[in-house]
């Protein structure tokens, strides 16, 4: 038999003293706190090193306005978690933080983006077009020296550790980094094959990311017009001289084999006399120029007004077919003599169960003019262009629209009928009111109090309801002898979404223009709305 000590349940325990009694409460108070602050360290252990991550890469990349506002909330935040005071602060910190993120961060870099020329071509700095131009048109010098190179990479980079032949002084450098000087490199026979802070890749891995060497050019020095070495095998490098020459001061770049010169006329690329522009260019600000194209432009002008009055359309009958339905659903079943009302509620709220963009290409297939179920099953084999013909592309997504959007509108019409109380109804009735009477004059002002803000905000999803649009139709059918790829059936912020990221242009700047302009028209109609609606609560 083995012994066994005595347990807080068990019989034959000795009873405690009242110190020993009062040292147990004092423990378990204590537990308490101690796991909190172990918690609250652990977290805050996680936020520091995640910024601590953060500020490293923008050291290296020179982002000192990010460094300084990452570097400053670190600190705040960890002022505020350790301090024993600033209650409120905690509570409130990680929601100003998130908002401002992302949505005032997010908010303010659109508006930049859309005062500049941010886009195909003009994607980043005035440095970095300088670079690629002269990336772009580099030739092997003839007699140009042989170097040692042994490929490296760091954080994901790969760079060349470079053994000058001469004088064996050993460099290193990245596409985006001249070679500079390396001390204490690790020699083999007269060639470094590593260095401290770089990882030295095998020939397995050289062969593995071949096409990431071809591309591979580091610049010999700070001044782009000394060329760059690059290799092919990963053993042996050669300098490589550009075609074109780079002036600073007087702001030009020359083709050195034609003779042109291209000169930096302040819009974001070296332009010729004759208009020919060096491609990729660099972001500049261009002021209103993103604005004033959007409504001078006959091109995209055009588009542009039919685009904006089929979103207002569609948003508003939206709106109204969706909610009209699901109110007109919701009186029937306030019927208290209808059977099986549980099972029929269901089967009306399973459109709202399923991912509206599943639905979505549910019927786009549904609608297909050549095997679609409709055009093929019911209508015995017609040819109807459900999805290609303007008009009843239209009228295809307000159906779709229609069957997605009335399931939200019903149950909150039947939620707000059952708010409104039974004696009003009854009281109606003794006064001698038919049931139209009733409904026009008592329930659907006191609905409408309760529903309008839901119907304002269903306005503003549907003004952007980018789902609906981009899996039913596309926004097809297509208009024709524009400039930019939009069609009958576009929204502005499916337009928006085609001007960013497809074509072979992609107007970053003149997206982010128009993204300005449905934000001030959906927050001007909210606020015109919300103003107005002011007046149904008088109705309480």
């Amino acid at each position: 038999m083995t012994d066994t000590l005595p347990t807080a349940t068990d019989e034959t325990a000795p009873p405690q003293t009242p110190r020993q009694r009062s040292a147990a409460r004092m423990a378990d108070a204590a537990a308490g706190p101690v796991r909190w602050l172990i918690l609250k360290i652990t977290l805050l252990a996680i936020v520091d090193a995640v910024a601590l991550y953060a500020v490293f890469v923008l050291f290296l990349h020179s982002e000192w306005l990010v460094l300084a506002l990452v570097t400053a909330v670190t600190i705040l935040v960890n002022w505020i978690y350790f301090s024993r005071r600033h209650i409120p602060a905690k509570y409130l910190t990680p929601g100003i933080i998130l908002l401002v993120v992302f949505q005032i961060f997010t908010l303010a870099y659109t508006a930049y983006i859309g005062f500049t020329n941010y886009g195909t071509g003009h994607n980043g700095s005035k440095e970095q077009a300088v670079s690629s131009l002269m990336r772009s048109s580099l030739v092997r010098v003839e007699d140009s020296p042989t170097y040692d190179v042994t490929v490296v990479e760091r954080f994901g980079e790969l760079g060349l550790l470079v053994t000058d032949p001469t004088d064996e002084d050993v460099s290193v450098g990245t596409t985006a980094q001249p070679l500079e000087s390396v001390d204490d490199p690790t020699m083999e026979g007269g060639k470094a094959v590593a260095a401290e802070g770089w990882t030295s890749l095998t020939f397995a891995d050289v062969l593995e990311r071949s096409g990431d060497l071809e591309s591979l050019a580091v610049p010999f020095s700070d001044d782009p017009n000394d060329g760059a070495i690059r290799t092919q095998d990963g053993q042996k490098g050669y300098l490589y001289v550009s075609t074109l020459e780079y002036d600073p001061v007087a702001g030009t770049m020359t083709d050195t084999e034609t003779g042109t010169v291209y000169t930096d006329t302040g819009e974001g690329a070296f332009t010729s006399d004759t208009g020919e522009q060096l491609l990729p260019g660099w972001q500049v600000m261009v002021g209103f120029d993103n604005f004033i194209k959007a409504v001078t432009d006959a091109s995209i002008r055009g588009p542009l007004l039919a685009v904006t009055a089929w979103t207002f359309v569609f948003a508003a009958l939206s709106v109204a077919t969706t909610f009209f339905l699901g109110l007109l659903l919701a009186l029937v079943f306030q019927n208290k003599r209808m059977r099986f009302k549980n099972g029929y509620r269901i089967m009306l709220i399973l459109p709202y169960a399923f991912p509206a963009f599943l639905s979505a290409l549910v019927w786009a297939g549904m609608m297909n003019e050549s095997f679609g179920f409709i055009n093929q099953v019911l209508l015995g084999g017609a040819s109807i262009p459900w999805l290609t013909d303007p008009w009843l592309a239209k009228a295809s997504v307000l159906l779709v629209n229609l069957w997605l959007g009335f399931p939200y509108m019903f149950l909150v019409c039947m939620g707000a009928l059952q708010g409104i109380p039974e004696d009003v109804n009854e009281a109606a009735v003794v006064d001698g009111a038919n049931p139209w009477q009733i409904f026009r004059r008592i329930k659907l002002p006191l609905l409408l109090v309760t529903v309008t803000p839901l119907l304002i905000a269903s306005f503003a999803f549907n003004f952007n309801n980018f789902n609906l649009i981009y899996m039913l139709t596309n926004g097809g059918p297509r208009f024709s002898d524009v400039s930019i790829p939009v069609g009958h059936t576009d929204i502005l912020i499916s337009m928006v979404y085609k001007v960013a990221f497809t074509g072979q242009n992609r107007d970053y700047g003149l997206a982010s223009a128009f993204t300005i302009l449905i934000f001030i028209v959906v927050a001007a109609i909210a606020i015109i709305s919300f103003r107005k609606t002011k007046a149904l609560e008088e109705l309480n």
